[in-house]
Parts: C-alpha cells; structure tokens; sequence
C-alpha cells in the first residue's frame, strides 16, 4: 500500500497529505492531496540509476508561494473544470450564456482563478493487480468559478508494475456542463543534468495542429503539420526548430487516432537513455515546452527552473471547445459518466 505524510498546511490552515506509490522495479511516485499535485516521479535511467523526472518543490511552501501563484505554472497539478483556455471566460449550454472567472489576458485558463489546482482533494490509498494506487475526489459545487451543475470528480493514480503512471479521470454531474481533466506535469528525464529539455527527442502521431491567435485561442482551423516546425510525425529534437515557432511550442496536436487507446506521444533522451511513452483515449494533446519559466523559481535540490527546464504533454480535448462548434463536444450531460485514462510509460534506450 502506499505510504503517508504530512506535507504541511495550507495558508487557511488545512492539512497537505503526501503520498508515496512504489513499484518492484525501482520506481516511485509522491502526490500531494493539495491539487493531487504529482510532486516527485522517480524513474531509472539506463545504467540503473533513479532520478527524478518532474520539476516541482521539496515543500508545500513552494506550491503555496506568492512567486508560484504570480507565475502559475501549475506544476503536477490535476487540471479542472476545463483544461486549457475558454475565449473571454464564455460559453453557451442548453441556451444560457455562463461567465466562468478569467485570468489569462481576460480568457480563462485551467478551471479559472481558484482551479482544481488549488483544492485540497480527498485521498483513499488502495493497491490492485496493476499496482498501487491513490484515488482524489473531489466535488466542485453548482456554480464554483461559474461554472453550471454539481460535478463529482474522481481521478485514481496507478503507478503500474511495467513503470507506467497511470491516471484514470472519471465525472458524473447534475446539470449540463464542460468538462477537460487533465494533469499539467512538467517533465524533464535528465532532470539534475540539463538545464533544459531541449536535446529531447519528440514523436507525436498528428498530422495537424490547431492555429491559434496571439493570445493562444484557437481560431478554428486544423492545419497540417506537414512542411512546419509542427511536425512531430517522425523525431526531432525540441530545440531543432523551436526558434521559428514565436514564443515557443504551447500548441494542441490533434492526434490522427481519436478514439479507444492511442499513441500521443513518445519522447527519448540520449544522454540518460530514458524513454516516455504516453498513450490515451483523449484526441489531443497540448505541448507545452516551458516558454514562460523565468529563473524565479526554484525547484527541489535548489534547482533554478529557467526557460525550457520542462515540458508538458496535456491529453485533452481541443482548446476553447465550447465556443467551437465543429472540435468534439466537451459537454457532460446528466446520467452520463466522464472517463478518460492516460499513462505515462517509462524504459531505456542502451
């Protein structure tokens, strides 16, 4: 069974829980019920060697900083009600208009001002024959950051005896509402070696993207990746050709597999060796490579996170959905049941 902690309290005077999941092979996962944030995922290289993978804090202080709050990079963190950015915080269910809380350029951003992110969720260790395993719930009320309906949500991390980190996502609701879940941890597999994720090797199956503006809200049109610096179809490196992208890659693949079990993305680091594999069921993913760390924070071990010090692999769905009739729907209705599962698998190259 897992392992518990007190990780501290929260400025309002809550108990932070930490979670440890081991598997055989050496690996380790720690989860703070404080945005079931994953704070630490410790996988071997391919002399053997475990390091950590995942930018994050040694303490809750550091989640729980007015520099970490100013800047919001959501490290780890469980992302809800509505991963990724709503244009001006509006949408329209069943014919009325909601104003959901903004605060990204007057868009919202990742479930609004006080997301999943910043909620102390409810954890009940478990095992089954994959692995251990943590299960967080958490109910956001009618009307939390103005969104509609009672929504339950239940999101269950396996760390599975083949090194995969698995997390399951599941919600049921009472009235007509949008629903993205998703989990914004910043990987890094050299974690302690390299500054930066740069000399990472990136495959993701999609033959197009979704155009954004420049405030990053998609304007509808599905372009292919083939002849740009969006193309991930075969490997390239993060680095080789991110300078023609302005600002950096924070853009949504729209995987060529929609449905069922699917490829999102691979990526290999040739210095360690270390491979990540993520499969889901979700038919997008956003790549997100650290473009506004700045060197304001610092990490566990006294590591300074500069620009490029992670990388983001969001299963999703389409940003800005509810404003875009012709990207799959992300409304979850009465009597339905939202499920989405997405692992993280881990290996070596030698």
């Amino acid at each position: 069974m897992p392992t518990s902690t007190s990780f501290g309290k929260t400025a309002d005077g809550q108990e932070i829980q930490l979670f440890t999941l081991t598997n055989a092979k050496g690996m380790k996962a720690t989860i703070s019920t404080y945005g079931g944030t994953l704070t630490s995922l410790l996988v071997p290289d391919k002399d053997g060697k475990v390091s950590d993978v995942v930018l994050g804090f040694d303490k809750a202080e550091g989640y729980l900083s007015p520099e970490f709050r100013k800047s919001n990079p959501y490290f780890g963190a469980l992302i809800g009600r509505y991963g990724n950015r709503i244009a001006k915080g509006k949408f329209t269910v069943d014919g009325k208009e909601y104003q959901v809380g903004v605060n990204n350029n007057g868009n919202s951003l990742h479930g609004g001002k006080l997301g999943f992110d910043q909620k102390i969720w409810t954890a009940k260790p478990g095992s089954d024959s994959d692995g251990q395993t943590l299960t967080l719930t958490y109910l956001s009320k009618d009307g939390e950051e103005g969104y509609p309906g009672n929504l339950n949500v239940t999101v269950t991390y396996t760390l599975t005896n083949d090194n995969a980190l698995k997390i399951d996502y599941a919600a049921t609701t009472d009235k007509a509402t949008p629903v993205n879940l998703t989990n914004h941890a910043y990987f890094n597999l050299a974690l302690g070696q390299s500054k930066d994720v740069l000399a990472h090797q990136v495959t993701i199956p999609a033959d197009r993207y979704t155009v954004v503006n420049d405030q990053l809200i998609p304007t509808g049109e599905l372009k292919p990746v083939k002849g740009t610096p969006f193309d991930f179809t075969t490997p390239h490196a993060i680095g080789e050709r991110i300078a023609q992208v302005p600002g950096g890659y924070d853009h949504n693949w729209v995987l060529n597999q929609a449905t069922g079990e699917h490829s999102a993305a691979t990526v290999y680091e040739p210095t360690t060796g270390r491979t990540m594999e993520v499969t889901t069921d979700e038919p997008g993913v956003q790549f997100y490579t650290g473009n506004f760390l700045d060197g304001t924070l610092k990490g566990k071990d006294g590591v300074v996170y500069g620009k490029h010090a992670g990388f983001c692999l969001e299963t999703q769905h389409f940003p800005d959905s509810p404003n875009q009739q012709a990207f799959p729907s992300t409304v979850l209705k009465p009597g339905e049941t939202y499920h989405t599962t997405t692992s993280y698998t881990f290996g070596v190259r030698k």
